[in-house]
């Protein structure tokens, strides 16, 4: 199960569909099998990039089932809970738990309104989860502004074990967390940096145990990390730098997720770009531009290369 010694690449994985919009399975097998060849620590599933609430509960499940059976416990493997309601959530939640899963995350719901109505919450979903948890701080998804006091708080429960870090600009909030830590006022958690991985130098700079995040190309996520572990830091920023265009160009809001399955099905990640409807669809002009930065990439690159 997971815990607050967490650290590393927690991939965040799409959800591979079929040109019809049903759940391409071999894709999903091949795709966990990259991720975890890449030297991800983790997989997280059905999160904000992994479409969940375009699928049924019985699909959500079924789709954690191959997953976990593919992962086969070589890593821990996450999955996104959050729900209008705390059935649904309780459903997904207990049903992942079943089948094997490490990890819960949630993020507070939409319309809450106060500091206390959030921590409540927050320990309310963690009665219904009843698992470790991972608390995903994104106000830019979720309106709901988290201080560092409040999450120093809410880690008061020993089963929040990771605080998934999105706020943005979220750094110094980040180093609030470690400070209050430090100063004996909240016990150590993980903290996972997130955002597309754009800070990801400086997260790991402040005091991240790493990220998670869906980049198309997470073994760069992994070198990175391992060089700031080994106090090479400008090594890092270098390699870091070459892929910020892309990292730019993927995490447009709307378009994002579009491009990173694009990117994964020219890596042969998986068979299809397909988003469920309602979703974007990529322009030729659009595919052009990420076609071009991948190009540039592979000249320096060789990960890039296949693509």
């Amino acid at each position: 199960m997971l815990d607050r010694s967490a650290k590393g690449v927690f991939v965040i994985a799409p959800t591979p569909f079929l040109p019809d919009g049903a759940i391409d399975v071999a894709s999903t097998d091949r795709m966990t099998d990259a991720f975890i060849a890449a030297g991800a620590s983790g997989m997280t599933i059905l999160g904000v990039m992994g479409e969940a609430p375009k699928l049924t509960e019985a699909e959500s499940l079924a789709f954690v089932d191959r997953v976990l059976k593919r992962v086969a416990g070589r890593i821990p493997v996450v999955v996104g809970a959050s729900a209008p309601g705390f059935a649904q959530m309780k459903a997904i939640a207990r049903g992942s738990i079943d089948l094997g899963a490490a990890g819960i995350m949630v993020s507070p719901t939409p319309g809450l309104k106060g500091d206390e109505a959030v921590i409540s919450y927050i320990a309310q979903a963690m009665d219904v989860v009843d698992a470790p948890f991972v608390l995903q701080d994104y106000p830019q998804l979720t309106g709901i502004t988290m201080t560092a006091p409040m999450i120093a708080r809410m880690a008061q429960d020993q089963r929040m074990v990771m605080l998934k870090a999105e706020d943005w600009p979220g750094l110094d909030k980040l180093t609030a967390v470690r400070r209050l830590e430090a100063e004996g006022k909240m016990p150590r958690v993980s903290i996972l940096g997130g955002v597309g991985g754009q800070f990801l130098p400086e997260e790991l700079a402040r005091g991240a145990d790493g990220i998670m995040t869906g980049y198309a190309f997470p073994e760069m996520l992994v070198k990175v990390c391992a060089l700031m572990a080994a106090g090479s830091r400008d090594a890092a920023q270098d390699l870091f730098d070459l892929h910020l265009p892309l990292i730019r160009t993927e995490v447009q809001p709307g378009l994002g997720l579009a491009i990173r399955k694009y990117v994964l099905v020219k890596r042969g990640i998986i068979a299809h770009d397909t988003l469920r409807a309602p979703g974007p669809k990529m322009s030729k002009e659009t595919a052009g531009e990420v076609d071009y930065l991948l190009a540039r990439l592979a000249r320096t690159e060789r990960l890039a290369a296949a693509a």
